[in-house]
């Protein structure tokens, strides 16, 4: 399967000036060529940002091809039938384009809290829904086991289900991907870290017989052509203010420099085993990053 590359929304508060742009930024990473937009998620943050069904909700309107993903939905924090039927009216009204990334959480815990939800929970309830969201989204009456032990009656628009992503970095995540992911999605890896991940997929899906997931990966990068080390220490800004990340941690999972190092840096994850890269903005302006990266990624997808 051929590589394809996508970008992460401005959803964050750390993200552009003045706003969240993402109408703009939607149309902008469609012109450009990218594959799919992406928006994260979370209640409260070390940050503000915004609701990741609204954000793809505008993006739908203002794009025709582009795929729009949750990278990564924290389900578990949601009544479930009401996701499944917001994941299916976003595929009816964006012409079935959505990527289902979904994660368990766990970074922040006053978000659960307030959502009264126990933080021990979210494996179990990520899971209860992953099992029934083929009923939810294929328009059959489902069933939610433990903990909700709830009958969920049919639901309409029918889109059907999208292709699902796995987000996690453990082995819980991975074996999640193999039982019920088309694909599996990391976050803060080096590629000797992706490799072995990748490898584990693989001997995780033979073991049940079963076709490997994809293996995808979220990229901090950074293109600043004329002043490299600039591009740098924006990143590491950026990861310091989303993440409350130290340098000493973040430096390795930042992709930064002129356009010719950040290109070998992708293509070392490329190398690695992941055939779907989504590259978040470590900047402020992501409209000059979607510019600098679109060559980068149209020359990787070609590979």
């Amino acid at each position: 399967m051929s590589v394809q590359i996508g970008v992460v929304l401005p959803t964050l508060e750390a993200a552009g000036a003045g706003g969240y742009p993402v109408a703009a930024s939607a149309r902008q990473a469609e012109e450009l060529g990218f594959g799919s937009v992406w928006a994260v998620d979370h209640l409260a943050f070390h940050i503000g940002l915004l609701e990741p069904s609204l954000a793809l909700a505008v993006a739908a309107t203002v794009t025709r091809r582009v795929h729009l993903g949750f990278g990564v939905l924290l389900v578990a924090m949601r009544q479930p039938a009401w996701v499944a039927k917001q994941i299916s009216s976003l595929q009816t009204l964006s012409g079935r384009r959505v990527l289902l990334g979904v994660g368990v959480g766990g970074e922040n815990p006053a978000e659960w809290a307030a959502v009264g939800v126990p933080l021990r929970e979210r494996g179990r309830r990520t899971d209860a829904l992953l099992e029934a969201m083929p009923d939810l989204l294929s328009g059959r009456p489902g069933r939610l086991g433990d903990p909700f032990d709830t009958e969920v009656p049919a639901l309409a628009p029918v889109a059907g289900l999208p292709p699902i992503w796995i987000g996690g970095r453990g082995r819980a995540a991975l074996e999640r991907a193999v039982r019920c992911g088309d694909g599996w999605l990391g976050l803060f890896l080096d590629a000797g870290q992706l490799a072995r991940r990748h490898a584990l997929l693989a001997e995780l899906a033979q073991r049940r017989d079963r076709r490997p997931p994809r293996t995808g990966v979220t990229l901090f990068v950074n293109v600043d052509d004329r002043d490299p080390a600039r591009a740098r220490r924006e990143a590491l800004g950026f990861l310091r203010a989303v993440y409350v990340m130290e340098e000493s941690t973040s430096s390795r999972y930042v992709l930064t420099g002129c356009s010719e190092a950040v290109a070998e840096q992708v293509a070392a994850m490329i190398a690695a085993g992941a055939d779907q890269i989504v590259l978040m903005p470590a900047a402020a302006d992501y409209a000059a990053q979607y510019e600098r990266l679109a060559p980068i990624a149209g020359a990787l997808a070609r590979r």
